[in-house]
């Protein structure tokens, strides 16, 4: 076999496992789950990730203090802080410290749990440039109605200095920044897991040597909060208004849930005994039975 056989047998191989792990979402079984409730307010106004642990239910949020907090699963406040991010989305524990998507800044930071300062500060595999494509869903903002939210303080003024990307004046982008990095953020085994948006993948990266372990793609163009079902992985995808279950050895999409338009627009996302908890980033935190 010549070596350009070769590297076509490859490429062939590459694209079919591609296809398997992403077939039509409308052909995805549908998953039936309990009704969607507003469990309470989060504490601060713009969640935006959610990690279920035996002490509580961590809560990162975006907006100008980038903090964290730690509740019950009543909403009662057990601690908080500001973090050292920058429009913060996707949190998670490894048992001693908190790892942070620092979005702008295009960094994931393990940050002290109880104070916030940055410990680690990686770059993002996959940032950059959030991007359109043929046949993406529309972006998509919450239904809540404006009596149900939390008023979020103004946020800062901003100098109207045109946006450049690699130098050049930058055409249409899906988002309002010029960069953007990791959103869900997981924690399993001593690896760590989490969704990267411009690059429509998740990752799991082995937290020592920052080498990516594993990759597959997502559903959509807007993947956020992660969360373990046993062995398989829920991503969320918030323009899908959605949520789809992989096969971590091979990317597969197995399954997913939609939910309704009317429900709370869904943006950090775990799974803690028999529920699926997620926020929507205008101050709610929801669950329902999965």
């Amino acid at each position: 076999m010549n070596r350009r056989n070769f590297f076509g047998l490859v490429a062939a191989g590459s694209a079919a496992n591609l296809a398997a792990a992403a077939p039509r979402l409308d052909q995805l079984p549908v998953r039936k789950t309990g009704k969607v409730e507003i469990v309470f307010k989060s504490p601060a106004a713009k969640p935006n990730g959610l990690q279920a642990t035996k002490d509580g239910l961590w809560i990162i949020d975006q907006g100008s203090k980038n903090e964290a907090h730690l509740v019950d699963y009543k909403g009662k406040v057990i601690k908080g802080f500001e973090t050292e991010t920058q429009a913060s989305s996707g949190i998670t524990f490894d048992g001693e410290a908190l790892w942070i998507g620092s979005t702008y800044s295009r960094e994931i930071v393990r940050c002290d749990a109880n104070t916030g300062k940055a410990i680690e500060r990686h770059f993002t595999p996959g940032a950059g440039v959030i991007y359109e494509m043929a046949g993406d869903a529309p972006a998509r903002s919450s239904p809540v109605p404006e009596h149900m939210r939390q008023v979020a303080p103004p946020a800062p003024k901003k100098a109207n200095a045109p946006k450049k990307v690699g130098g050049f004046q930058m055409g249409k982008v899906s988002s309002t920044a010029p960069g953007t990095g990791a959103h869900g953020q997981e924690w399993r085994d001593g690896k760590l897991w989490f969704c990267v948006p411009p690059s429509r993948h998740v990752y799991c990266i082995d937290p020592k040597s920052w080498v990516v372990q594993k990759q597959f793609p997502t559903a959509g163009n807007r993947p956020h909060g992660i969360g373990w079902e046993g062995k398989y992985l829920w991503v969320t995808d918030s323009n899908l208004n959605a949520f789809f279950k992989h096969d971590v050895e091979t990317g597969a999409m197995l399954e997913k849930i939609q939910l309704a338009d009317n429900d709370p627009l869904p943006h950090g996302m775990t799974i803690w005994q028999g529920y699926m908890w997620y926020c929507d980033d205008v101050g709610l935190v929801c669950r329902f039975k999965i």
